[in-house]
């Protein structure tokens, strides 16, 4: 059967992961798999219709899975990692020194075997935040734990109290892939909501931003296919922050090659 150009593209969107559900929402026990809001509306509002994809695992001993990542990433024709938790260090080869909050080495997993699976399929990739962080572990690199903590910069990542509204500074790298998206020698100001960052850079990638302190603020890898990880939340670069980088243009590009490999 050849291609339908007109149906609508349909997206992954990995889940969070929360196995300690508070008891007012009453799921005693229960592991729960969500999103926010944000990513889903924004895709939407573009047309495109986006698919919450459950964690993968043909090891339990209760309903077992019988599809795989592999299953997903034929039947969709792009994937979304989103944010949250920090990446189990095990995978780069680390201790835990000075991670925050809890990790989950089954979501880790789940989500590099989705990678691998889009990747190996042709079909598109786009990381946010902890997405970015996850392409490059699964490539091979590795992260700063923490980014005062291994006294990579004295700026602020993450503040708390601001969350979304804390803003910085980055420098796009000229002639690179993310120039040719928001036009050539381009400074922007995004949100930043991280407090790890890229150490060792996985291979195959390059770095297409900058923030002025140097972390990295956006990768690539240089194979065919699309996979491209941003540091900061697109999704929350809406109509309140107009001084912000343009969001869209990252999702459009995105879409461009999920359509590209859909009609090919």
């Amino acid at each position: 059967m050849s291609p339908d150009p007109h149906r609508k593209l349909l997206i992954g969107l990995s889940p969070r992961l929360l196995r300690e559900v508070p008891v007012e929402l009453g799921f005693r026990g229960k592991t729960l798999q969500f999103l926010e809001q944000s990513v889903p509306h924004w895709v939407m509002s573009m047309g495109v219709m986006i698919v919450l994809v459950p964690t993968v695992e043909p090891g339990r001993a209760w309903h077992p899975a019988t599809v795989s990542a592999d299953d997903y990433a034929q039947a969709l024709d792009g994937l979304i990692l989103q944010g949250g938790a920090d990446i189990d260090p095990a995978f780069y080869g680390e201790p835990i020194t000075h991670a925050r909050g809890r990790i989950d080495a089954e979501r880790d997993r789940f989500e590099m075997a989705l990678l691998r699976a889009f990747a190996a399929a042709g079909k598109p990739v786009f990381g946010i935040c902890r997405g970015m962080q996850l392409i490059n572990v699964a490539c091979g690199g590795s992260l700063f734990q923490d980014l005062h903590e291994d006294a990579v910069t004295r700026d602020a990542h993450h503040v708390v109290d601001l969350y979304d509204e804390h803003l910085h500074e980055i420098r796009i790298v000229p002639g690179g892939w993310l120039s040719r998206v928001y036009g050539e020698d381009v400074r922007g100001q995004v949100n930043s909501i991280h407090h790890q960052g890229v150490r060792r850079l996985g291979e195959g990638l390059v770095v297409e931003a900058w923030s002025d302190d140097g972390v990295v603020e956006a990768l690539r890898h240089e194979g065919d296919g699309f996979i491209v990880g941003v540091q900061w939340h697109p999704e929350f670069h809406d109509q309140r922050y107009p001084g912000l980088l343009p969001a869209d243009p990252l999702m459009h590009a995105f879409f461009a090659a999920a359509r590209a490999r859909r009609d090919r």
